[in-house]
């Protein structure tokens, strides 16, 4: 098949494909590879295809990076009689994408995937350990269909938006774009999160240690990345779409950088990438990184959050260590970090739109319940004390809620007492929220963040939380597409009810169907029936991650526009570089005046979009006595 003839068929965004093994004497060599450019080098990438640990597993997806260019390995573990390989081969296949602003090497992971199977089960069948050169053409063939033709890669590597890429016309499949796997990155981390968010988007060097296999960690790095995003990258004014709320400007015009895997022969290549100030975010099996914290600000221990522990990932912060003069010793430690309190707020939204597709989780393995059935007692036993503990921490966030509620005066719609005082400080918020940003409204329920208001003809339906979006007859003129639903119906909240689309158990409303009269047709139906339910959680979760995307982005377009208002206007950074904010001006930001790592992090935040002004916060036990009792 010609690769011309099949130009606009597949992504045509591909510079290099190869196939890398363990070999008992020599260690992680490439035995086969085709190159779009001869000046294109291979050089050591057998090690990013062939990380540590894998021999541990079947099978397993690599994400990786290399001079900027953004690749993926297919790995697998194939069984051999062969002396000295202690029965199996160690293989990987990979390709390598062309530099673009928004590579997407997921989109080959199911075609490469097949033609590895391919590949292998013809070496099966005929009992060949080393392939010939007949057996490589079936790659070959794929990557003739997919290698670069065109200089814009035939827009492979553009970016529209989140709408466009997520449900736009060429869209990808939803069980392989990793933007999806939001909602799941939330749940599995909880509100430290939000910590995890910070760094991002203080574009600080993110590290996170797994265990085989490796594609969860790949695809977790690539999830954190694209929550920030939106306001990282300098994005194109979309053609048809009202042009984007004005903001600071970052010094890099590019997001975070994403390193996916790497070993110990990247440790060059992460200090480069530190210099640059971009910030990167990768993930590792070499437990050595654990104790060389130098080399990153924020270390995310993958491996303590097992279904015998029933404990969340716990996350380190690098501290550097004050070192004498002429002496040797460590330069940097670990230290456990966790949420801040000045975090619950922007976390109760999250999670209340995280529950308006609470039952997607158990369809997921990385949000599942942590203990089975057969779990042995010994793990149940665990599980129960982890459940009492999350009690306490819940009432912990309670309490930080009303003590935030009393300090804390610049928002006061989101404290209000609407529907009974009782509701006042309430952990799960309802109701504007109050963040504005230049005047118009940016998070407020309802108010087209999270989708549309529900019609005024099904309000008493909203009310007794029952129906959805699909069986409520819209107004005359109101679109009613698919499309339409998924990309502005994220939810649909009347007052204090919120009605879920398709997909969501709760509230589930399904018209009757013609075909349970007819005898002979319950087959029929119940396949549909397994459609319509695969749609709608797909669908479901589609909007969930879309609402949580915004909400990201509302929140940290907030933080700029206060951000904004303390940067001098008319005065140049060279004659004035440094500001100085009270522990009272963190207020502003919705940020804790005691939290040092919140003092830190507004530091990062005028450090990426100050335009040259240095922030400095005044934290004397002055400032401090003045905030907490209001004087000064």
């Amino acid at each position: 098949m010609s690769g011309k003839g099949t130009q606009g068929k597949y992504p045509q965004d591909l510079v290099a494909i190869f196939h890398a093994s363990f070999h008992p004497t020599q260690g992680n060599v490439i035995d086969w590879s085709l190159k779009a450019s001869d000046g294109l080098s291979l050089d050591n990438i057998e090690f990013s295809a062939l990380p540590s640990g894998l021999h541990l597993v079947e099978q397993d997806v690599v994400y990786f990076t290399r001079e900027g260019q953004h690749g993926v390995c297919v790995f697998r573990r194939r069984k051999t009689t062969e002396q000295g390989h202690r029965g199996f081969r160690l293989t990987s296949f990979g390709i390598l994408l062309a530099k673009s602003r928004r590579p997407r090497p997921w989109q080959h992971i199911r075609a490469l995937k097949d033609m590895v199977s391919t590949i292998y089960s013809r070496l099966e069948m005929t009992g060949d350990l080393q392939p010939s050169d007949d057996d490589w053409e079936p790659a070959r063939v794929f990557f003739e269909e997919r290698k670069v033709y065109r200089a814009d890669l035939g827009g492979a590597g553009d970016w529209t938006g989140w709408s466009n890429e997520l449900d736009g016309a060429n869209r990808d499949p939803l069980d392989v774009n990793p933007t999806l796997h939001l909602p799941h990155l939330l749940r599995i981390l909880g509100p430290s999160s939000l910590t995890l968010y910070k760094h991002v988007l203080g574009r600080r060097r993110i590290l996170i240690y797994t265990l085989p296999p490796v594609e969860a960690a790949c695809i977790l790095c690539q999830v954190a990345a694209d929550m920030c995003y939106e306001n990282q990258v300098d994005a194109d004014p979309i053609e048809g779409t009202s042009p984007a709320i004005s903001r600071l400007k970052g010094k890099s015009k590019d997001p975070i950088s994403v390193l996916g895997m790497v070993t110990l022969m990247d440790l060059d290549r992460m200090r480069a990438e530190g210099q640059t100030g971009r910030g990167w975010i990768a993930c590792t099996t070499d437990a050595i990184f654990l104790e060389k914290p130098q080399h990153y600000d924020l270390l995310i221990d993958l491996t303590t959050s097992t279904p015998s522990k029933a404990t969340r990932p716990t996350l380190y912060s690098s501290k550097a260590l004050p070192v004498q003069p002429g002496t040797r010793g460590p330069t940097h430690r670990l230290s456990a970090i966790r949420f801040s309190w000045s975090d619950v707020k922007l976390w109760n939204e999250l999670e209340r739109i995280l529950q308006l597709d609470s039952d997607q989780a158990s369809h997921h393995a990385c949000c599942g319940p942590s203990i089975a059935p057969d779990t042995p007692t010994k793990a149940k036993f665990i599980n129960t004390w982890t459940d009492a503990w999350r009690v306490y921490e819940d009432v912990c966030i309670i309490c930080a809620g009303l003590w935030m509620g009393s300090w804390r005066g610049n928002s006061t719609a989101s404290y209000s007492t609407a529907g009974g005082a009782e509701n006042w400080g309430a952990v799960r918020l309802e109701g504007d929220d109050d963040l504005t940003l230049q005047g118009s409204y940016v998070r407020n329920v309802g108010m087209g963040i999270e989708g549309v208001p529900v019609p005024a003809a099904s309000s008493s339906a909203a009310g007794l939380g029952i129906g959805n979006p699909s069986t409520i007859a819209p107004a005359s003129g109101t679109p009613t597409s698919k499309s339409f639903r998924r990309a502005s119906a994220m939810s649909w909240s009347s007052g204090r009810a919120t009605v879920v689309g398709a997909g969501s158990s709760n509230g589930k409303v399904r018209q009757p169907s013609s075909t349970l009269s007819v005898p002979g047709n319950e087959e029929q139906y119940a396949d549909e029936e397994l459609e319509l339910e695969g749609e709608g959680r797909a669908d479901a979760q589609l909007r969930t991650t879309l609402a949580i995307l915004q909400t990201f982005h509302a929140h940290t377009s907030f933080q700029l526009s206060v951000l904004e208002s303390f940067l001098p206007r008319g005065v140049s950074s060279e004659s004035e570089p440094t500001i100085y904010l009270s522990p009272r001006d963190i207020l502003a930001f919705e940020l804790g005046p005691l939290s040092g790592f919140d003092a830190k992090y507004l530091e990062w935040l005028a450090l990426e979009y100050g335009g040259g002004f240095k922030v400095i916060i005044k934290r004397g036990w002055r400032d401090l006595l003045g905030v907490i009792f209001g004087y000064g």
